[in-house]
């Protein structure tokens, strides 16, 4: 079996998990073998403001993509860590949380895309995009710009809850409201634990 195809198995396993994995399961192996191998997988979870149910993973094939160490608060080699930056200090978002999103929504393939239809390194659905100002969800500054400006719209929504704003990008807003808080969602719960736990590991 080759390097790659352990991996994409790996980040299978993780998207199918419901439960509380440590943080060591979280995509830390994956990540570690694909970098020290040059090899990128690609999966893609819930599209922005879309039902939990209709946010299945989505599979595309990705090129490396590009590393920077001049990210403000990001770990040196986070994927698009420049970028990621300079679109959270626009919004005022935590860059660590945003590359987590990144992470858990496309893996930094800035070409994936849902069965929903949402696509991009933020998994943006087309109306999301558009009223965000995004004409293009697979160019990376575009999304990663729409994506922050998303989450920082949830956050502010929700008074700075990163639980709730998390679960309202996955589920959206309206079942956040309906349901007070995190949805009893499987999906939206675990979209929220792992986004959380991979921005711990970007953190600086």
């Amino acid at each position: 079996m080759s390097v790659a195809a352990v991996v994409a198995r790996i980040q299978e396993i993780e998207r199918l998990a419901v439960g509380p994995m440590p943080t060591v399961a979280r995509g830390q192996f994956a990540a570690q073998l694909a970098s020290a191998t040059g090899t990128t997988g690609a999966g893609a979870t819930a599209a922005v403001g879309a039902p939990a149910a209709a946010g299945t993973a989505a599979t595309a094939a990705a090129g490396a993509a590009p590393t920077s160490s001049t990210g403000a608060g990001l770990k040196a080699g986070t994927p698009y860590a420049a970028e990621i930056s300079a679109a959270a200090a626009k919004y005022g978002v935590d860059p660590a949380l945003l590359a987590g999103l990144v992470r858990q929504e496309s893996n930094f393939n800035p070409t994936a895309k849902s069965p929903a239809g949402a696509s991009g390194l933020t998994q943006l659905m087309p109306g999301t995009a558009a009223g965000l100002g995004v004409s293009d969800a697979t160019d990376p500054k575009q999304a990663l710009d729409g994506g922050a400006k998303y989450l920082s719209q949830q956050l502010k929504a929700f008074d700075g809850d990163v639980a709730r704003a998390l679960a309202a990008y996955n589920a959206g807003p309206g079942a956040v409201q309906r349901f007070g808080g995190v949805p009893p969602y499987a999906e939206t719960q675990n979209y929220v634990r792992k986004v959380q736990a991979y921005a711990a590991q970007y953190r600086a």
